[in-house]
């Protein structure tokens, strides 16, 4: 079933900033109380490793890295993804060893994909959540993730940190139930998952159509701020763990 219904607003694609901030981590933390009360999966708590089976990655990756090896020529972008695919793969086992190092995190019923063009925004406010996904549970620190370390955000500037603590003490006051450990690990969950991740890297393989040069920028953006997250990890997850044991 799908319904619609118009409103007022622009996707949050251009990143967040301001008060924008907080104004998504009401809305966020509002969600994830509301579905945690959904009959289809009571919220629970598993092992980090299961953010990302990053054993699986390993294959992906050499599946795709040999795949534009054996082409005879490569367009700008498949260079470059080729190369990136290289550089990600050889972070696996940190991927890995990052997950390993979180303790176990919150599941349940998320909206599934939260991401930049799935919020609305009307000025500094949200607008509108669309696009939810058949109901399913996942790690609310995946989530979080999603859209508070959305990578047009981060490559904005170093804004991002301070903004992702104002969104999870907006979240913490809106879900007072939700567990430090979850939020501060949003950071460290988010980009093992996306440094094991293949998309899009691997959309000249499983996608041809779908490479546009919107999705190439995208793919960039993704890149680099996966990154630099995963160089600052330390640094901003103590940062969240000051603000949020105030």
């Amino acid at each position: 079933m799908s319904l619609w219904e118009f409103v007022d607003g622009e996707t949050a694609e251009g990143g967040l900033i301001g008060a924008r901030w907080p104004a998504v981590g009401q809305v966020l933390g509002r969600l994830h109380r509301r579905l945690a009360e959904h009959p289809a999966a009571a919220p629970t708590l598993r092992a980090a490793v299961g953010v990302r089976d990053v054993g699986r990655a390993w294959q992906s990756f050499d599946r795709i890295i040999e795949g534009y090896g054996n082409r005879a020529t490569l367009s700008r972008f498949e260079q470059w993804a080729w190369e990136a695919a290289k550089e990600r793969r050889g972070l696996l086992d940190r991927a890995g060893a990052v997950l390993a190092g979180l303790p176990g995190l919150t599941v349940q019923v998320v909206h599934g994909d939260l991401a930049s063009p799935n919020l609305m925004l009307c000025g500094d406010e949200v607008a509108a959540v669309i696009d939810f996904q058949p109901p399913a549970p996942r790690f609310t620190a995946w989530e979080i993730a999603r859209i508070g370390c959305d990578p047009r955000t981060v490559m904005l500037g170093d804004e991002w940190i301070s903004g992702l603590a104002e969104l999870l003490v907006a979240y913490r006051e809106e879900h007072p139930a939700a567990r430090v450990d979850d939020l501060v690990s949003t950071v460290a969950a988010g980009r093992a998952y996306t440094l094991a991740s293949t998309y899009p890297l691997a959309e000249p393989f499983d996608d041809p159509s779908a490479v546009t040069p919107s999705l190439e920028l995208y793919a960039r953006a993704r890149h680099d701020a996966a990154l630099l997250m995963l160089e600052r990890l330390t640094e901003v997850q103590d940062s969240l763990c000051d603000r949020l044991e105030r």
